[in-house]
């Protein structure tokens, strides 16, 4: 077979082809962008969204706030926040995304906000209100003494981290208010799971949580009623020297209380009185405690 032979049946063999995909005749012939399989629907348009001003964005956010619409108000402030990145809208718009989120009782949100702002903006003239927002934030989810109490825990941290860093700070008079009363808290779900421990006769467990008030919560209103479980407890296990104690303690600190009354008939049932020994653990953990009364959560 000669070259022009074999060539002219190859072109002959690429109409054929051409022919084939066309399909019959050329009236169905398109062109090759019709075979791409990814080549239909909508074609890519470029359009070019209009740049809103930074005020702009800023006053909405404002607005909303404003009509209560918290959950819209967090959304300018985070769309302000990342259209005007690294500025100082972007601060601004991050703290009020935080305060938005807060009112809102967004709070897991506020939380997470308040520490990208903490973490960004450690130095600035709004970082305490952050620390603050974040810490209110672990407070107002603060459960019933009846449950876990990992927001209570967090909340005491966030609010002494407030003190601590800013000192100076208009929120520290709040802040220390609030942990006593988160401490207060914290102290009767020792006492709850104390009582649940007596009921049941395992007085060493008992114990345990009402030491915990004494040595950790001296200043909670809970400190009474723990001294007089101590009491009970220890008079149950025959360690009267440690019951009269508890008792001699409750009775300095707190002489006209119910709970030294209970104690002191509690001892004498047993041909006892309150009698403090100085090197007992009881009387360690009150000494130079001053105590805070009038709890308002």
């Amino acid at each position: 077979m000669s070259f022009a032979k074999a060539f002219g049946g190859a072109r002959a063999a690429r109409q054929a082809l051409a022919l084939i995909v066309c399909g019959v005749g050329l009236t169905g012939c398109d062109t090759l962008s019709a075979l791409n399989p990814f080549g239909g629907g909508e074609k890519y348009r470029m359009e070019i969204v209009p740049e809103v001003p930074a005020e702009q964005l800023y006053n909405q956010g404002l607005a909303r706030l404003q009509n209560r619409d918290f959950e819209g108000a967090a959304k300018k402030f985070g769309d302000l926040d990342k259209q005007y990145p690294y500025s100082e809208w972007s601060r601004k718009a991050l703290i009020m995304t935080t305060y938005s989120n807060f009112e809102g009782g967004a709070f897991p949100e506020a939380v997470n906000n308040a520490k990208r702002y903490l973490q960004l903006h450690p130095a600035s003239k709004d970082a305490a209100y952050a620390q603050y927002l974040m810490a209110m934030s672990y407070y107002n989810q603060v459960p019933d003494v009846t449950r876990d109490q990992e927001q209570t825990e967090r909340a005491v941290v966030a609010l002494q981290e407030l003190i601590d860093r800013y000192p100076k700070s208009e929120y520290v008079q709040d802040a220390r208010h609030k942990i006593q009363v988160t401490r207060d808290q914290l102290a009767g779900k020792e006492m709850e799971v104390g009582r649940y421990y007596l009921q049941r006769r395992n007085y060493t467990a008992a114990i345990n949580r009402f030491r915990d008030v004494v040595a950790k919560y001296q200043t909670t209103r809970h400190v009474e009623e723990a001294l007089m479980r101590l009491a009970e407890a220890y008079m149950a296990l025959g360690i009267v020297g440690e019951a009269q104690t508890a008792a001699a303690v409750l009775g300095h600190n707190f002489p006209d209380s119910q709970w030294y009354k209970d104690a002191f008939v509690l001892l004498q049932s047993g041909g006892l009185a309150p009698r403090e020994d100085a090197g007992s653990w009881i009387s360690r953990a009150f000494r130079g405690v001053t105590r805070t009364v009038g709890l308002n959560r």
